[in-house]
């Protein structure tokens, strides 16, 4: 039996994932703080959580996006997600296509 695979990533230390001013990495085309980031993803619209997510998704390293939410919630969040990836869209697809072939033991 394999280990869930969002139990064996490597995401970068939380204290490293903003700059001096506390904008973490992944929101370099706009200025919003760490905090505010955290804060907008449990916004009660839910097409702003859906944007964050997105955005979330598209620019910061993948094992980065599970310091902000879970697979459970990506999967739940999916439908919404998807307009806001980009050219992720395919990545994203495919990752949690693989990690329910692992969760029903086809691999």
């Amino acid at each position: 039996m394999y280990a869930r695979p969002d139990a064996l990533l490597c995401p970068t230390p939380w204290e490293q994932l903003t700059d001096p001013q506390g904008r973490p990495y992944f929101l370099w085309d706009v200025d919003m703080s760490l905090e505010a980031f955290v804060k907008g993803l449990s916004d009660p619209d839910p097409a702003v959580r859906a944007y964050l997510l997105g955005k979330l998704m598209r620019q910061a390293k993948p094992d980065d996006v599970f310091h902000f939410v879970s697979l459970d919630t990506l999967r739940a969040e999916w439908d919404a997600v998807q307009p806001y990836l980009g050219n992720r869209r395919a990545f994203w697809t495919w990752l949690l296509d693989a990690w329910a072939q692992v969760d029903r033991g086809e691999i």
